[in-house]
């Protein structure tokens, strides 16, 4: 029977480790709500499992409680990876820290051991960039449980005509059904954040909601937000000659304004444009 790990307080006292705001740090030392993150994420059993900046390791023992094949831990603080020593003693056959930056990060890399689940306590300054990577390679994950700042997560499972509804909506609902599991207080933290976290299930699609190609649908979506308080015919008219043509071919109302329009009806105007853009 192994030893038990070390308390997380201690393994933060003994090598020093205090939350760097410039890193997005913020510690889950709370090992319930860790396992009910994980719990969260469904069945991980034969699973590669990546987790995104471990710091102390909470949220990464619960990980290794369950039966997922390999845990993955991307950590860029050398404080935290040697925090982390212990359970790569423990774990040494199911257990990698990746050194470096999460954005660097390329996940499609890991295609080899089939598709992988994301499990994390997101650090709030790179969780929307973190998410539109992992978009972009969906076709290698299984499933995502990530936590966000609730603001964020909102954004995420907004519907049409709501004002969280935003480009991150469209591009997250078009791959992935995304459901809100539940929220985090700050003083689950250490050390607090100001605000209120949320944890949110991403599963992508078997097939996106509608063809589409995303940099067009990225395109789109930021012309029209961008001036959301536009008519389309007005907001769209930074990225093409003649937006009315193209909001016609879509089907959509050149006074519609982008709040109004689901995920669909973007994927339309993403078509629209790529064969604007087509060579000739």
């Amino acid at each position: 029977m192994p030893e038990p790990l070390p308390p997380l307080r201690e393994i933060i006292a003994r090598y020093g480790i205090r939350a760097r705001r410039q890193l997005g740090q913020h510690f889950l030392l709370d090992l319930n709500l860790c396992r009910r993150i994980v719990r969260a994420a469904g069945d991980l059993a034969g699973k590669t499992v990546v987790e995104i900046g471990p710091g102390p390791g909470g949220l990464t023992r619960a990980l290794l409680e369950t039966e997922a094949a390999r845990v993955i831990a991307v950590e860029r603080d050398p404080r935290c990876i040697d925090a982390l020593s212990d359970l790569s003693r423990r774990y040494a056959n199911r257990f990698d820290v990746v050194a470096g930056d999460a954005l660097d990060f390329d996940i499609s890399a890991l295609a080899g051991t089939g598709r992988v689940a994301v499990v994390a306590n997101l650090p709030y300054n790179v969780a929307t960039p973190l998410l539109i990577g992992w978009l972009r390679n969906v076709d290698s994950i299984s499933a995502m449980t990530l936590m966000f700042q609730k603001e964020v997560a909102e954004r995420i499972v907004a519907a049409p005509g709501t004002g969280a509804y935003g480009r991150l909506t469209v591009v997250a609902q078009w791959l992935c059904e995304a459901r809100r599991a539940f929220d985090v207080a700050p003083t689950a933290f250490v050390p607090p954040p100001r605000v209120t976290s949320t944890v949110v299930n991403l599963l992508p699609r078997g097939a996106p909601l509608a063809p589409a190609d995303m940099a067009c649908l990225e395109a789109v979506t930021a012309a029209a937000f961008g001036r959301r308080r536009k008519m389309l015919r007005s907001a769209l008219a930074s990225l093409v000659d003649d937006p009315e043509a193209l909001l016609e071919q879509a089907g959509i109302a050149a006074t519609a304004r982008a709040e109004t329009l689901p995920p669909e009806a973007f994927c339309a105007l993403a078509r629209g444009l790529a064969r604007i853009r087509a060579p000739r």
